[in-house]
């Protein structure tokens, strides 16, 4: 049974790759924006930076409406079926700059790049801290999260190191393979509950401590019907994410607390990003 800390190795594999794949861009997106989008070597290429600052306003938006869904799905259907989703749209863009990087297929990976960072941005990493947090207890959990931020940071640096080294097109080819690497792997390897294996082996070994007169009671009281599939309504009641999460806000200090943190946190990283063009 795999527990603890070592039960997240296919956790942070797949954050390593994805993290991998997302860094290994950003030293050369500028490059590709520039080439795309400036005339010629006078030009003050105004028009990156507004679309660049016009890419970040809509996928904060969008993130905003779209991460308390995410979330909401996540708890529904497992973090292993919502992850599935960011994973595969991740793949997208790198893949259109990898192909070409004219103007047109500029264009088209910035439309693509914005529908798919509504749901692809913080997706992973948020994902990732929930699974830490549903497997994960006791005073390890918290280690889990400093290790899991870690497996990001060095995921960043080989991803620049790398991009450093490889020619432009082969920089998003790469990426692109690394994000589906990625998806493979975590469809293959990572377990929903790593709980699982143990109340398996646990149900397994008290069926054999059981006596026949106890099996055959335990048979005689489970429903004849029980392997019978149920139809259930997915959609049965609405769920309002974002009007639970702002009713939250309201009533939660240290939730409003956090977010304070998390808004100046994250408006110093754009700031950052936007001299990168990202």
């Amino acid at each position: 049974m795999e527990d603890g800390i070592g039960g997240l190795r296919h956790m942070l594999a797949t954050v390593f790759l994805s993290a991998f794949a997302g860094f290994m861009v950003v030293p050369v997106i500028t490059d590709v924006t520039v080439a795309a989008l400036c005339s010629g070597s006078d030009d003050s290429c105004s028009l990156a930076v507004y679309l660049t600052g016009f890419q970040q306003v809509a996928i904060g938006m969008g993130t905003m409406i779209m991460m308390p869904v995410i979330g909401n799905l996540s708890d529904r259907y497992g973090i292993k079926t919502i992850l599935t989703l960011p994973m595969c749209l991740s793949i997208v863009p790198p893949v259109i700059l990898g192909y070409r990087r004219d103007t047109k297929f500029f264009y088209v990976f910035y439309i693509s790049k914005i529908l798919t960072s509504m749901v692809c941005e913080g997706t992973v990493d948020c994902l990732a801290y929930a699974y830490v947090a549903v497997n994960i207890h006791g005073s390890t959990r918290i280690s889990a999260f400093g290790i899991l931020a870690g497996i990001k940071t060095i995921a960043g640096l080989f991803g620049t190191l790398v991009a450093r080294f490889l020619p432009i097109a082969l920089t998003f080819q790469v990426s692109a393979i690394s994000f589906f690497v990625g998806l493979v792997y975590m469809r293959v390897f990572l377990k929903e509950n790593l709980k699982a294996d143990e109340d398996d082996d646990h149900h397994h070994g008290t069926y054999h401590q059981e006596d026949h007169d106890s099996i055959n009671t335990t048979m005689l009281a489970e429903p004849i019907l029980n392997d019978t599939p149920i139809k259930t309504q997915v959609f049965q009641k609405k769920y309002s994410s974002l009007k639970d999460m702002i009713s939250l806000m309201k009533t939660s200090t240290i939730f409003f607390q956090a977010l304070v943190v998390t808004f100046f946190s994250s408006f110093s990283d754009s700031g950052m990003e936007s001299a990168f063009l990202v």
